[in-house]
């Protein structure tokens, strides 16, 4: 009898069935933690009788408007902590909460251990909130494999150096502001200067295996705008986009481009060259100050905490290329200037910590003259590295015609310049219009490095 059983397929089906379930089972623990909230004030919520590790995940229990249905549950992380209080920060607007409500923990480890974030190939075409959940209807992403959100930081000294020019299609950069594969860039504008267009041709026009667009603190309407008419169908192709609006919380922010940078680290870690735009690197500084200010941290460059300047270089150095004969990572981080101050201490905090800033002048952009680069207050740091001797002299040669012009503009609008007198300025007021001309470029319009280097020859030897 035992013997007829144990070659019977049903009953090893269900001796299986019922080892898989023993295993579950076996794995619960005995009994669950939970602490209380104590008190709920603006965006912090303090809670004991929890030991949880800075950076971890809770659950907060709310009550259901239906008094029939199970409580619901908030997520929330710990932000800090005194003495045996902890101050929690939630991911998104919490209604209904009560003092007493209970605090359940979520894995262990500095990581979110129990919140996995999904990454690879899957994720092409989507777009995702700061928490990987899909926010485009196109189905679940549950086939998508998981990790955590940190990654250890890579030697310095094992990185691949820059030493390759990647072709970003817009002619001004290609030519005169050369930019390495893995190199750290920012985009230093203010509000309505065609910021947004110039990332959406850099999307569209790059030389690359997978973009990465991580959407940070922008308002909600110019999310969808740059998705369907700036980036366009051939850039979504290939494309991720992570989105955390100005609506969602600091703490959603600040993991929206947490995640948009662990996904281009996992594309990178396949060999994959990736193009990573954050939008905006000064509302992630934004989110950081407004976490930073409620849990009481003290103010200090111009109402900027302290943590807010550590939390920048950890994130901008997460980009970059990987170990020599591996992927990379050539990043565009948009800075807001306020007023068009390029003084503002996020600005200068990042044009520290980056490779070279492409800056946007207002005066230009109000010119009509796009995209708006001010090709004077600009630079690359790797320009020098990753072209020709040639090409180096000729972009010194545009960049010193071009400025003499300018120093002499006003001269010469009220009829003070006379021609003879310095033959410098001379050939750059007879070239300036061919200048002018090169800068520009039309939104619907590609211009490789070749064709950018062969224009440049021809516009600074007077061909044009």
């Amino acid at each position: 009898m035992a013997e007829a059983l144990a070659h019977n397929p049903h009953h090893a089906h269900w001796q299986q069935t019922l080892a898989h379930v023993h295993e579950r089972v076996a794995s619960v623990p005995t009994y669950r933690t939970s602490g209380r909230v104590l008190r709920a004030t603006g965006m912090v919520i303090e809670a004991v009788g929890l030991r949880v590790a800075l950076g971890n995940a809770c659950r907060i229990e709310l009550p259901s408007p239906v008094s029939s249905e199970p409580p619901r549950h908030a997520e929330a992380e710990v932000v800090g902590f005194a003495g045996e209080k902890l101050f929690l920060m939630p991911l998104s607007e919490i209604t209904g909460l009560m003092p007493g409500a209970r605090v359940f923990p979520l894995g262990e480890g500095p990581d979110h251990a129990a919140r996995r974030f999904p990454l690879g190939d899957s994720l092409l075409g989507r777009v995702v909130d700061g928490n990987g959940q899909p926010l485009d209807g196109l189905g679940p992403l549950d086939t998508a494999p998981r990790a955590p959100l940190a990654t250890p930081p890579l030697n310095p000294l094992s990185r691949a150096p820059i030493e390759e020019q990647i072709d970003v299609g817009i002619r001004a950069i290609n030519a005169l502001l050369a930019i390495g594969r893995g190199q750290r860039m920012g985009l230093f504008a203010g509000s309505g200067v065609g910021k947004s267009v110039l990332l959406g041709m850099m999307a569209r026009y790059t030389r690359a295996d997978v973009i990465v667009v991580g959407l940070i603190g922008e308002r909600g309407r110019e999310v969808q705008d740059f998705i369907d008419n700036i980036l366009g169908e051939e850039g979504r192709r290939r494309a991720v986009v992570v989105a955390a609006p100005a609506d969602t919380s600091p703490l959603q922010r600040l993991q929206g481009a947490a995640y948009a940078t662990r996904l281009a680290e996992g594309f990178r870690d396949q060999g994959q060259n990736v193009l990573l735009i954050m939008d905006s690197l000064t509302r992630y500084a934004m989110a950081q100050r407004e976490i930073a200010l409620a849990i009481g941290e003290p103010p200090a460059t111009k109402g900027y905490p302290p943590s807010v300047f550590a939390k920048i270089p950890s994130l901008v150095e997460r980009a970059g290329n990987a170990e020599r004969g591996r992927g990379s990572i050539t990043a565009f981080y948009t800075v807001l200037t306020e007023g068009d101050d390029q003084q503002d201490p996020i600005a200068d905090s990042a044009r520290a910590i980056l490779d070279g800033h492409i800056v946007l002048s207002r005066t230009l952009a109000e010119a009509g003259h796009y995209p708006a680069i001010d090709i004077e207050a600009s630079i690359s740091r790797a320009m020098s590295h990753i072209i020709d001797d040639g090409q180096l002299r000729m972009a010194q040669s545009f960049k010193r015609l071009f400025s003499r012009y300018q120093r002499n503009r006003d001269l010469i609008s009220v009829g003070a310049y006379t021609p003879g007198h310095d033959p410098v300025l001379d050939e750059a007021v007879q070239r300036y219009p061919a200048l002018e001309r090169f800068l520009q470029q039309g939104m619907q319009e590609c211009a490789p490095i070749d064709t950018a280097r062969q224009q440049l020859a021809d516009t600074v030897e007077g061909k044009q």
